[in-house]
């Protein structure tokens, strides 16, 4: 089955200096208007992905009638790609992360896509306390230090100490065990590797690597590419006479991820190629949008944290039940299902603090325990980490992902 196709507001005169809310006296519960905040690459190989989670954070909010509690819920999409780029920059990051540290009524930061990005967005949200929930992000020292984090992550992301990042994606040492997992099931037994230098990609190589030791499977290398590159030969060349069978790009798209594809694909005539939720969008599948062509794409496979809709709780069929209904669309972009439940679990944060402060909201995300969603019943540990674990694995066919299985990562 094919699964990538691709506010109410208020017056409020009091103003509280945490969440915009309204002033009550102890033991009522506040009112007023709050901002929630999105901030996605909108244009760009990203395009298709964000505009899917930006229908599914506004159908969220229609749900709930643009209310949290007693609050009434403004939203606003915030890009922080430019056209030139092709992609997220962070310049414009730092620009949104800057308009909602400044908005006293802003309760909630949706973002970012990219891990890159909320690398540069964490330090101005957290210096002003401003809650962030990521519906994508999955370098692990965004959050800890564990295996894949590099030196000073995660502190040096909160330079004021405060932890107001969670997300509910999970985490690399994750995807990383499932790649190596998916690989190893595969037949492979001599992997070349080559990762974009970014926060991401970066982290996740050395989550594969590390997976891949423990299961016996050999990374023949891990280079780091320029992605302004023409092109890879000379690596793809050097993975054939070092007798590759198998090459896995830690990345995403907009860095030049279609070529280096073709690139090992022409060294590698029978190897299989791997590729994680950074190439899981339209401009990587889509040949007739740029992607890799129709040959390349056939011995490609990809992990994104996204499942056959069938597997999904009642909540998570609702919701594709739902999206259909509201867009027209049956076979929503993977991650609409990640904005959606973002959107959810902010609503639902804002509500729970009572106040709507903003260090009230960070700590019912962060006490979010047992939480029943569209993605499953899922907690938020100590470190703003989700509790959930499964990948899926996705081939290509006719420009589209179609969902392959689940993979039970060995970790």
């Amino acid at each position: 089955m094919s699964v990538f196709g691709v506010a109410a507001c208020g017056d409020d005169d009091e103003d509280t200096g945490g969440g915009g809310g309204e002033a009550t006296p102890s033991g009522e519960t506040a009112s007023g208007e709050l901002t929630v905040y999105s901030s996605l690459p909108l244009q760009g190989a990203s395009r298709p992905q964000t505009t899917a989670m930006v229908s599914g954070i506004k159908l969220a909010l229609k749900e709930t009638n643009s209310k949290a509690g007693n609050f009434t819920i403004k939203y606003e999409s915030l890009d922080d790609s430019t056209a030139q780029q092709g992609g997220w920059t962070p310049e414009a990051v730092s620009q949104n992360a800057r308009k909602a540290a400044q908005d006293d009524k802003a309760a909630v930061y949706i973002g970012e896509f990219n891990s890159g990005a909320s690398a540069v967005s964490i330090p101005i949200l957290s210096d002003a306390k401003v809650p962030q929930i990521s519906p994508a992000n999955t370098a692990v020292g965004l959050t800890s230090d564990e295996p894949g984090a590099d030196k000073g992550e995660p502190t040096k992301y909160y330079p004021s100490g405060f932890r107001n990042y969670v997300r509910i994606v999970p985490k690399d040492t994750i995807q990383g065990a499932a790649l190596a997992t998916i690989m190893k099931e595969d037949g492979c037994t001599k992997v070349a590797m080559a990762n974009d230098k970014e926060v991401y990609g970066a982290g996740l190589a050395r989550n594969i690597a590390g997976s891949a030791e423990e299961q016996d499977l050999n990374i023949i290398f891990n280079e780091g590419i320029d992605t302004k590159a023409p092109n890879y030969r000379s690596l793809a060349s050097r993975a054939k006479s070092q007798g590759a069978d198998c090459f896995v790009f830690s990345g995403i798209t907009s860095n030049n991820g279609v070529q280096i594809f073709k690139d090992f694909e022409a060294a590698l005539p029978n190897g299989k190629l791997y590729g994680p939720d950074g190439v899981a969008e339209t401009g990587f599948v889509d040949p007739k949008g740029g992607g890799i062509p129709a040959d390349v794409a056939a011995k490609v496979k990809v992990t994104v944290a996204t499942l056959d809709p069938a597997s999904y709780p009642p909540e998570g069929r609702e919701f594709f039940a739902a999206f259909e209904r509201e867009y027209n669309d049956a076979n929503p972009d993977p991650y609409a299902i990640y904005g959606y439940e973002a959107m959810r679990l902010a609503i639902d944060a804002i509500e729970r603090s009572q106040t709507g402060e903003k260090e009230d909201i960070v700590k019912a995300l962060f006490a979010t325990k047992d939480r029943s969603s569209v993605l499953g019943t899922y907690s938020i540990d100590e470190n703003g980490d989700t509790t959930l674990t499964d990948y899926g694995v996705y081939t290509i066919k006719g420009g589209e992902l179609e969902f392959d299985k689940t993979v039970e990562a060995a970790t």
